[in-house]
């Protein structure tokens, strides 16, 4: 499996060789560095543990000073892990959106776009009461939320709150172009979260 740490550049759109137009999200991926690894024996578990966009030391806290310092490497401003490859990880290894070919099929995690706290019709999509015949001031209301002889509500009732800014993946996204000279991938379709967004591009 073959994953990167990225930032959201934005949406454009690009044309294939029979001149269709296609939406593409553009993501600014990699060079990310594999820091060390996880292994089933001593962690219970397989990963990579990868750093991604080098920052002055002075951008970084003490700890993680000495965290960079005792694997001779730069600072970063980003630490994440990773699914461990088929092949393993070696320390010091460099990861770019070479690993990645026009055509594949990827999953992208992100953060979604945060919408503060909205109603239900917003949140959920419910149609709202109607314009007319006796409705007054209720349009956008959720109406009955319960019964009266149970005197409480049930825990998952869809109701206002905060919507977004969750942790989700866009499944089964391809690539359209690869761009190594400038560390760029192009998907089509939409990915989480607004521009600058940390996003992490695995292969589906």
């Amino acid at each position: 499996m073959t994953a990167i740490l990225g930032r959201k550049l934005g949406m454009t759109r690009v044309f294939d060789d029979e001149g269709a137009s296609i939406a593409v999200t553009v993501i600014e991926a990699g060079p990310c560095v594999v820091m060390d690894a996880r292994t089933p024996e001593r962690d219970g578990y397989a990963a990579m543990r990868v750093a991604f966009e080098p920052v002055p030391d002075r951008k970084v806290n003490r700890p993680m000073k000495g965290v960079f310092a005792r694997r001779k490497m730069a600072a970063h401003r980003v630490i994440r892990e990773l699914p461990l490859p088929e092949g393993g990880a070696e320390p010091g290894q460099v990861i770019t959106v070479e690993g990645f070919s026009p055509g594949q099929i990827v999953d992208v995690t992100g953060t979604s776009i945060g919408r503060g706290f909205t109603g239900a019709m917003k949140r959920h999509g419910f149609s709202g009461q109607r314009d007319s015949h006796g409705v007054s001031l209720m349009h956008r209301a959720i109406g009955s939320i319960g019964s009266t002889d149970l005197a409480r509500v049930l825990p998952g009732k869809r109701m206002p709150g905060r919507h977004g800014n969750k942790r989700v993946t866009v499944r089964r996204l391809r690539v359209v172009r690869v761009d190594p000279k400038n560390n760029l991938l192009l998907l089509r379709g939409a990915t989480p979260g607004v521009r600058g967004a940390l996003l992490m591009v695995r292969s589906a």
